[in-house]
């Protein structure tokens, strides 16, 4: 089945063939069923277009496994845990949908000049449908000793190349001549600056954080004509987490993230974490959104667990709550960390550990 939007035909049946261009001839349809499976194919594509427009308007990437990639969210987090730490996360979402949005994040922190200074570096690349951001970020971020805690005040400097593929064989314009419509793949790249404020408690028992990243509107379309259609959206991030140890060889640490980006929906990821032993990791997530009746986005379980003192796996699995999940098969995502300098080697005392 092929829509006509706009300038474009698009197929949103299962089919994986080129799009084509629609005939003179439109038939009716012969049968009722030929009209249910019409309506079905309309569904889905209205669905993944509205849910599409709202990832677009949030811009930036979200991951269950916040909690591993604090300074994605906020500068003031670098240099706050004792190792340098070298983090990767692989993001699929929606499996099974075309176009759907995929994102990696590799990032790297350590403290410098005794713990008095952070710094950091992050490098993600997200895509969805034809668009394609990767993004280069260096934080730094000056850690002021309190009574109680440790307070790091982060400024963060980033460049973001902005790619759309309009040479994608999915999608192809009905009027060729007409110059406003792209033909070729466009490109722009996009600086930016951003800041945040990270606290950890001296016993590890709570943090809190606010952030930032990305204050500078700029323009992101490829408009020719002077006229600025779509622009970057400043997102607030806000975390904090507080641990209880139920008992000698058990913590538990309910956890929350909060995101407001200007025009979009408010957005807030809950979690509950365990760790068993220092080794065994367990975590239950729920996350805010949706379309269904403030049923919420998703539900996403966590396992992981420290397979050697430097090395750290986890793996989730987002269950979704929209009524797009009859189309997809969830969503999952994948932590690889490596700590350079394991606590234990580093200080004789236990260490505050960055979950």
């Amino acid at each position: 089945m092929t829509l006509d939007v706009g300038y474009w035909t698009l197929d949103v049946g299962q089919s994986t063939s080129n799009v084509q261009r629609p005939t003179s001839n439109v038939q009716r349809p012969t049968s009722n069923v030929h009209k249910l499976n019409t309506m079905k194919k309309l569904y889905l594509f209205i669905s993944f277009l509205t849910l599409t427009l709202c990832a677009a308007a949030q811009q930036e990437q979200m991951y269950t496994q916040f909690m591993f990639n604090k300074l994605a969210y906020n500068p003031g987090y670098a240099g706050n845990f004792v190792s340098p730490t070298l983090t990767a996360i692989y993001r699929n979402q929606w499996m099974g949908l075309d176009g759907a949005p995929k994102a990696f994040s590799l990032s790297y922190t350590q403290p410098l000049l005794n713990n008095r200074v952070g710094i950091g570096g992050n490098i993600s690349r997200q895509s969805i449908g034809i668009n394609t951001n990767l993004t280069f970020e260096v934080a730094y971020a000056y850690r002021v000793h309190l009574k109680r805690g440790t307070l790091g005040v982060g400024l963060q400097a980033s460049m973001r190349n902005i790619r759309q593929n309009w040479a994608d064989g999915r999608i192809i314009a009905i009027d060729q001549n007409d110059p406003g419509i792209p033909t070729d793949p466009k490109s722009k790249f996009v600086p930016n600056f951003g800041a945040g404020v990270y606290y950890n408690a001296y016993t590890d028992r709570w943090y809190a954080g606010i952030a930032l990243p990305r204050i500078v509107s700029n323009s992101i379309d490829f408009s020719e004509f002077g006229n600025v259609l779509s622009r970057e959206v400043q997102h607030i991030n806000a975390m904090g987490g507080i641990k209880f140890e139920a008992t000698d060889e058990l913590d538990v640490t309910p956890q929350v993230l909060l995101r407001y980006a200007v025009g979009a929906p408010f957005d807030a990821e809950m979690n509950v974490s365990a760790l068993l032993r220092s080794k065994f990791y367990g975590g239950l997530s729920y996350r805010l959104g949706g379309d269904t009746n403030f049923a919420g986005e998703s539900v996403d379980v966590a396992l992981g667990f420290q397979a050697i003192d430097k090395l750290f796996v986890c793996f989730s699995y987002d269950i979704g709550l929209t009524r797009l999940k009859k189309h997809h098969n969830g969503s999952i995502e994948a932590t690889v960390r490596w700590w350079f300098n394991p606590p234990d080697d580093v200080v004789p005392v236990k260490p505050a550990r960055p979950f």
